[in-house]
């Protein structure tokens, strides 16, 4: 065997650990085993004195191979959901509350190569105000060491806004669409480093207005631009796998961002594994975002707008930083069964933005979720 035929099997064996992309695994070839899974998710967000958000959302998945050639994966999930969002601000009104249900689930069919993939996927999400329906077109290009990955893919969705009881007045049904488009590549720089650049861009035009927000007035069109770098590193000493992220984003709302994150997947013996996880994400305002202001007593204070014009009180569009925290273990019964639980936790606030001041007067936004999963190979 080549030396650089060696080094690239070397970093898939060393790196074929939960996390390894999409790109590189597809270009290997189609799946030996199909997997299906079932997971459970509950989230929930606050603020100081106010429960806000909770979430429960089961979820079920099935990878099946089709000879070997194709495969077939998809997604179901359905998503409760209960509580009050800011109309304004930090500020909750009663009229806020809401108590919905989301339907959604996706699938894609992937043809195999000797050294190439292309995959097609569509997916749909259902709410009673609403609905989204997504096309997507991905391909892989392994080179013939299969140290390098490289992949692109571009998407098109259609979503369906009309807001019922508690949207703003004179909202009806709008509608907005955009295009996603990716491309990048995964490279085996040694036997135990595996390095992935991708660039994406979106484009949207329609309505983006949050119907359920006081005085929110937003572009009729977005343009989003991301940079993703990882570094996966195996430490053979430890069996364990450092797996790391940049993320650069910026958009024509004027919001640029930043994001780090780190995971340590440590197997502990043949069965268990954990994986600690850090996350680091800083960001500027959207240029029409409305800093926050108060009277004496504490109360919001609304701006003057004249018809039309560009405003936005969603904490999302603030300047701010946030950590999230998170620890997932999962442990294999035996060669077929694995059952895995994750948390996390994610604190933002604006005094945390890095490089400079954060939006003020805003109130320390924080979440939490559990996650619980059972999966079986077959």
């Amino acid at each position: 065997m080549a030396a650089t035929d060696a080094r690239g099997a070397l970093v898939m064996a060393a790196l074929a650990l939960p996390g390894v992309w999409a790109g590189t695994a597809q270009a290997q070839g189609a799946p030996e085993h199909g997997l299906v899974a079932l997971k459970h998710l509950h989230y929930e967000d606050s603020q100081p004195g106010l429960h806000r958000i909770t979430v429960d959302s089961p979820s079920f998945y099935l990878l099946a191979p089709l000879g070997t050639r194709w495969s077939v994966e998809g997604t179901a999930v359905l998503d409760s959901l209960s509580g009050a969002t800011p109309r304004w601000q930090s500020a909750v009104s009663s009229a806020s509350t809401m108590h919905e249900t989301r339907r959604a689930g996706d699938v894609r069919i992937t043809h195999y190569l000797d050294r190439a993939s292309y995959s097609i996927g569509a997916s749909v999400s259902r709410e009673h105000d609403y609905d989204s329906d997504a096309l997507s077109f991905n391909g892989s290009w392994a080179s013939d060491d299969n140290n390098t990955t490289w992949h692109a893919g571009i998407g098109a969705n259609r979503d369906r806004i009309h807001p019922t009881d508690g949207g703003n007045a004179g909202i009806d049904r709008r509608r907005r669409s955009g295009t996603d488009v990716i491309v990048g590549v995964t490279q085996a720089v040694s036997a135990v480093d595996l390095v992935q650049i991708d660039v994406s861009h979106s484009l949207g035009h329609g309505y983006f207005d949050d119907p359920y927000k006081d005085l929110d007035v937003r572009p009729d069109r977005r343009r989003q631009a991301t940079l993703l770098a990882r570094w996966n590193h195996h430490v053979t000493d430890l069996g364990a796998t450092l797996r790391s992220s940049w993320r650069a984003y910026r958009d024509s709302y004027g919001v640029r961002a930043h994001t780090l994150q780190a995971e340590w997947v440590q197997p502990l013996g043949g069965q268990f594994a954990l994986t600690p996880l850090l996350r680091y994400h800083t960001q500027g305002a959207a240029d029409f975002y409305a800093r926050a202001q108060v009277d004496a007593n504490g109360a919001p204070l609304f701006p003057a707008l004249s018809p039309g014009q560009l405003n936005s009180g969603d904490q999302r569009l603030s300047a701010f930083g946030a950590f999230t925290l998170g620890l997932k273990a999962e442990y294999k019964l035996d060669a077929l069964w694995t059952v895995d639980a994750k948390v996390e936790a994610y604190e933002q606030r604006g005094s945390w933005r890095a490089g400079g001041e954060g939006s003020p007067n805003l109130e320390p936004f924080r979440t939490r979720s559990v996650q619980i999963g059972v999966s079986r190979q077959f």
